[in-house]
């Protein structure tokens, strides 16, 4: 399902289920001459939309411009760089309206900067709006002290089940650090480049690599398909145990 070609029916039917709402979270980045700007957006959409056909999710429309930095390239290298409170800001009011909706599974898919899944700003304003959207969305809806209240006696009993609020959003890589260590994980080099070939091949043109040197682009010279379908493999068996 897609929520965008959805109606109140498929949203209601989400809810009452407890589906996966997965939202793609992605970047518009340089990442050399070889390599297309959306990279790390499509790996996360495309690992999402193959995850739809092994299981029952709901596909949320994919953020993009985001606080992609520019430590790989300057202002004028194309990438889109939004600064990371007024993005954490942003994607608060996405996860409260989203909350106020009525769903309560809902995982954001990162794929920008999670080298052993290490908390970079980007993941950090997924996850500081996402605490802060449910601290809000609690207190708007049971009143200050909901948790030193009665009702929440059985607050610590439940603490790793899907009752507890703050399981409600979840933000999670595309590849774990195990995927990661089965395969491997750079930046525009041999492994991103060959999940994106996997993916998306017409969004890498390995002979352009010589266009621009970069220390970070030479291993992409290796890149293959081979290569980027086992990384797919191993990250949509996690991602099917994980996104529940």
């Amino acid at each position: 399902m897609i929520l965008d070609h959805s109606f109140p029916k498929e949203m209601k039917y989400v809810q009452e289920k407890k589906i996966p709402l997965v939202i793609p979270a992605g970047t518009v980045e340089y990442h050399g001459p070889h390599c297309s700007y959306g990279c790390d957006t499509l790996v996360a959409e495309g690992l999402v939309k193959k995850l739809a056909e092994k299981k029952e999710i709901m596909i949320a429309p994919t953020i993009s411009y985001s606080p992609s930095s520019y430590a790989v390239g300057d202002s004028k290298s194309g990438t889109v760089h939004v600064e990371e409170t007024a993005f954490e800001n942003y994607v608060y009011y996405v996860f409260m309206s989203l909350l106020s909706a009525g769903y309560r599974n809902i995982y954001v898919l990162i794929h920008h900067q999670f080298e052993q899944e290490s908390e970079m700003p980007m993941t950090l304003c997924y996850r500081m709006a996402a605490k802060r959207a449910t601290m809000a969305y609690l207190e708007k809806t049971l009143g200050q002290g909901w948790w030193g209240s009665e009702s929440y006696a059985s607050y610590y009993d439940q603490l790793e089940g899907e009752d507890n609020p703050f399981n409600w959003i979840k933000v999670i890589p595309t590849m774990s650090c195990g995927v990661q260590n089965a395969t491997g994980y750079d930046h525009a080099g041999k492994y991103e480049c060959s999940i994106l070939m996997s993916l998306y091949p017409d969004c890498v043109k390995l002979d352009r690599i010589d266009d621009v040197k970069h220390w970070f682009t030479e291993s992409a010279r290796e890149a293959n398909k081979a290569l980027g379908d086992e990384m797919v493999e191993k990250s949509l068996e996690y991602l099917k145990n994980t996104i529940i």
